[in-house]
């Protein structure tokens, strides 16, 4: 007597179930490599079990596979019928113009002009919108300001900074020469000197950086 025809449905018993599974999966994973070896095809194969528990199976590699497959599925969903992709994007054309009439018509707006249509409400609206443009744009003023004020400050004391040390070292030199003139000419010519007010070489500093040197 024939084995009888088999049920397709779902194994109630949790023991008869696993062992079907793995039964069915060797089964299943024969075939492929039969199929991949007899026909000279490049076969993925990938099962997820009842627990989530993963299997798979490739004659090359699972990623080769799985990119070549994502590939020719993007190739398959491009349009074909070059009637539909010319109607596609006339539709797109369409919906760009419309987009651009509605922002000509925003600007013309906002810059006052075809106000005819508007009721008060669409006023009261635009002066809104209006007004929080101008507050973000004098925000934005005032901030490049602030910078533009806090660079100059920052130059300002860079050339102070440049200044005071100019002179202190314009006193060195002072300094360097009264000591050179007393080496030559003695400390009686040059106490002499300094008394008829004399001075070879005279700089001449003040506390404030910004007096000039007189040399």
């Amino acid at each position: 007597m024939g084995r009888g025809k088999i049920v397709i449905r779902r194994i109630d018993n949790s023991t008869s179930r696993q062992v079907t599974f793995s039964k069915r999966r060797k089964g299943l994973i024969k075939k492929a490599k039969e199929l991949a070896i007899l026909c000279d095809a490049q076969v993925g194969l990938v099962i997820f079990s009842s627990t989530g528990k993963l299997h798979e199976y490739s004659s090359t590699s699972m990623k080769s596979v799985f990119e070549r497959y994502q590939t020719t599925k993007e190739e398959h969903l491009q349009p074909l019928n070059p009637l539909s992709d010319v109607k596609f994007w006339q539709r797109e054309t369409a919906i760009l113009r419309q987009e651009l009439k509605n922002l000509r018509e925003t600007h013309r707006k906002l810059m006052g002009e075809q106000l005819s249509g508007l009721n008060v409400k669409d006023l009261h609206n635009l002066e809104n919108q209006l007004e929080m443009s101008l507050r973000g744009v004098r925000v934005k003023k005032e901030q490049i300001l602030n910078d533009e004020i806090r660079e100059l400050s920052r130059k300002g004391s860079m050339i102070h900074q440049e200044n005071v040390e100019l002179c202190r070292k314009a006193n060195l030199v002072r300094q360097e020469n009264m000591e050179l003139l007393e080496k030559v000419y003695g400390t009686s010519n040059v106490n002499s000197s300094n008394e008829n007010g004399f001075y070879p070489y005279e700089l001449r500093t003040a506390e404030d950086p910004h007096v000039a040197i007189h040399l």
